[in-house]
């Protein structure tokens, strides 16, 4: 029997008891644990198994025998085919749950520590148009419906699309026509740059290729009503300018039109340069009386109000004296670190990114904050004992590393120099309890309060408080 000949695997009546922390839903047949997409707990469906594992299935669903009453209708057009927002067919409180229930697997099963009841998780104010950053890719194969397959295969249906790529396919993209964690600025902005695009013929990427002048769109707002947009272009000519102009005159609430030139076979525009081409090379920002000057690729939290919940929290935290020196490691920008200043006596912050570690310096200045330092360089080597030598051992100690968590040799540091407390920002709890498991010897978790920073998403912030062995 050939390969594509095989059977499919179809499971009848699955109980679906849980939802997993990569967006999917979980169940269990006979021996196997079953993960299922855009189910939800409580339902009770028949699904066609895809990938066979020893221990696990993957599956999709194909009827729904009993919906359950955690559902709710998905407001997006696009649920089920765009990989965002996994979670929209479920109701905000459960989605809140699991995230808290994330959190707490991730400390019991990976961390194995002793930690107090964790904190309620916080819940975001705005559960829709949340996002200040949204990136588009422009692609000449946007995905295709069935019906439509005919028209493209005879050449009379248009197939740009501008939209997000879908999950595991690095040429196609969703065309998107309206997505609800944008607000209407940018969704007006987005369609009808597509639409000028297409009536003025101006060429869509080939991701295959590598031809098409059109690359990418970033969209950017800030609270302050500061709205960037960048376009991307495989180089700089006519239409291009053609387009940036429809942009600066149909748009008069840009006030930073920018532009990028990159003939890279990959994505990535961090090594390239951003040129101003109207209005200002930056965006500004504001988080309680701060305010942050924002380049056009640096980061900065995308669910700008949580940030503020999520940053105090740090701050609370922290319990921050007026002789206590305080560490901010992977500071980016320089939020947190001036976020807590007020409260320090002296606080340093080190960022691998050359460019965030000058924003921070930038924003310092900004708001006449003169007791905040910012250094560069890779983690691992600058946070050294000649470092600390230099710059004075820390009493408090805040970090808030990438996804992947902290370097060892950061870890073997901070155990080296023992400050009395540190508190720990992680958007991925699984490496969070890892890291505080090797810390976990000589600190005892105090306080844990998960933040809801993306709604309708499986992803969740945590911060956590450790204090020092007595």
């Amino acid at each position: 029997m050939r390969k594509k000949d095989k059977i499919k695997l179809i499971i009848e009546n699955l109980s679906i008891t849980e939802a997993g922390s990569e967006g999917v839903c979980i169940g269990k047949y006979e021996d196997r644990v079953v993960f299922v997409s855009h189910v939800v707990p409580g339902d009770i469906v028949d699904v066609e198994v895809y990938k066979k594992k020893k221990t696990y299935y993957q599956a999709r669903p194909i009827n729904i025998k009993t919906y359950s009453d955690k559902r709710q209708v998905p407001s997006c057009q696009h649920f089920t085919v765009c990989g965002g927002c996994k979670w929209q067919n479920m109701q905000y409180e459960t989605q809140l749950y699991y995230k808290q229930k994330q959190v707490k697997d991730n400390f019991e099963r990976i961390g194995k520590f002793d930690f107090p009841p964790l904190l309620p998780i916080m819940a975001s104010d705005n559960i829709f148009a949340y996002r200040n950053k949204m990136e588009y890719t422009f692609s000449n194969r946007r995905w295709l419906q069935k019906e439509e397959l005919p028209d493209a295969e005879a050449g009379t249906i248009n197939t740009d699309g501008l939209g997000f790529h879908l999950p595991g396919m690095f040429d196609k993209i969703l065309d998107i026509t309206y997505c609800y964690l944008h607000n209407e600025d940018g969704n007006n902005i987005r369609n009808v740059i597509k639409e000028f695009a297409i009536e003025h013929h101006i060429s869509f990427h080939n991701a295959r290729t590598h031809e098409g002048l059109l690359r990418s769109l970033i969209i950017r707002h800030s609270v302050l009503g500061n709205l960037m947009v960048i376009l991307v272009f495989k180089q700089f000519d006519q239409q291009a300018k053609s387009l940036l102009d429809f942009v600066a005159t149909t748009f008069s609430q840009v006030t930073s039109l920018m532009y990028v030139v990159s003939d890279k076979v990959n994505d990535s525009i961090a090594d390239l340069d951003v040129i101003a081409y109207k209005g200002d090379d930056y965006m500004m920002e504001q988080m309680n009386d701060l305010k942050f000057k924002v380049a056009p690729l640096a980061f900065y939290q995308t669910n700008a109000l949580q940030a503020v919940k999520l940053y105090q929290t740090a701050k609370d935290f922290a319990k921050i004296e007026k002789h206590h020196v305080v560490y901010d490691l992977y500071t980016g920008t320089g939020t947190i670190a001036l976020f807590v200043s007020s409260q320090a006596k002296k606080v340093i912050g080190i960022e691998y990114v050359d460019s965030a570690v000058e924003n921070a310096k930038e924003n310092a200045k900004l708001n006449n904050i003169d007791n905040a330092f910012f250094f560069a360089g890779d983690m691992a080597k600058i946070f050294t004992d000649d470092f600390i030598a230099q710059n004075g051992k820390p009493d408090i100690l805040i970090a808030d590393p990438p996804r992947t968590g902290m370097h060892p040799d950061v870890i073997a540091q901070i155990i080296k120099i023992l400050p009395q407390r540190i508190v720990y920002v992680s958007c991925n709890p699984a490496t969070q309890a890892r890291d505080i498991a090797l810390l976990s010897k000589h600190y005892q978790v105090m306080q844990t309060q998960p933040v809801d920073m993306f709604p309708h998403t499986h992803h969740v912030e945590n911060v956590c408080m450790l204090e020092k062995n007595r």
